[in-house]
């Protein structure tokens, strides 16, 4: 019985790999020198964790780590000695991605299971920001960076794409994590006691503004810091984003947003 719980849970395990890789080709937006933003890369990747714990998820972090990797064969012919390369695999791709497999670690301290895995992506988030910066002022300085300010050319340049990243698997995380209970061995849709129609897809629909709103955003900003004769990355295009439509495109989406989360509220008030 023990083994046949292992088989499953290894199986469900593939999938997220699998999953975890279909999405990281799904590409919002894509950075010169690497890093790019996707459909939530990490999350079932963070499901994983958050289901069975830190074997099975820093096992499945592995793994994807090293599909990532390998799918990043060509940034590592810009290094020749040794321990550049070490460098380069370590803090750009194994320990980046291996800190998603300790995405579950609210689960036993918050009893809110889209607050937790809510909470465990968004540090996963942070910490691998954090080895992307570290290889950014190391390896690449000199390269893609500019010795001089490393670290804040690689915190700026890194923060381009993790933030919106950051952003987007959190909040897929904390829906899934409320519509979804992963208590069983085949999670569950969770059910309200009371469920309005209109009032769900309002708060859908008010979810789905704002993460158009954040796609929008992110193309009108990003496009503007890239060179595209020479596919430099410049961190002077933030003068040329056209903020005016960056302002109008997140208030638009934020009123509108905001609007259904009242005629949500107001749905389910009257329904009570």
């Amino acid at each position: 019985m023990k083994q046949s719980k292992s088989i499953r849970i290894l199986c469900e395990c593939s999938i997220m790999v699998a999953l975890s890789t279909v999405l990281s080709v799904l590409k919002l937006f894509e950075m010169p020198y690497g890093g790019s933003i996707t459909l939530a890369s990490m999350l079932p990747v963070c499901v994983v964790a958050y289901r069975h714990g830190y074997k099975y998820g820093l096992g499945t972090a592995l793994v994807t780590a090293v599909i990532q990797m390998l799918l990043g064969l060509k940034n590592f012919s810009y290094f020749t000695t040794p321990m550049s390369i070490i460098a380069l695999a370590l803090f750009d791709y194994i320990l980046a991605f291996l800190v998603f497999g300790l995405a579950g670690m609210f689960k036993k301290a918050v009893k809110n299971q889209s607050v937790a895995l809510l909470s465990g992506a968004a540090v996963a988030s942070v910490l691998r920001y954090v080895c992307h910066v570290i290889s950014g002022c190391t390896v690449w300085a000199g390269l893609s960076i500019p010795t001089e300010a490393a670290l804040l050319y690689s915190l700026s340049y890194n923060a381009t794409y993790m933030v919106p990243e950051t952003i987007i698997i959190a909040l897929t995380a904390g829906y899934l994590g409320s519509a979804l209970d992963f208590r069983f061995d085949i999670p569950r849709r969770i059910k309200s006691e009371k469920t309005d129609n209109l009032s769900s897809a309002a708060l859908i629909g008010a979810g789905l503004v704002l993460l158009g709103a954040l796609i929008a955003d992110t193309i009108l900003v990003f496009s503007k810091l890239q060179d595209y004769t020479s596919g430099e990355f410049m961190i002077l295009g933030l003068s040329d984003v056209n903020w005016l439509a960056v302002g109008i495109t997140t208030a638009a989406a934020l009123l509108v947003a905001a609007a259904l989360v009242v005629f949500a509220k107001y749905r389910e008030k009257k329904s009570a």
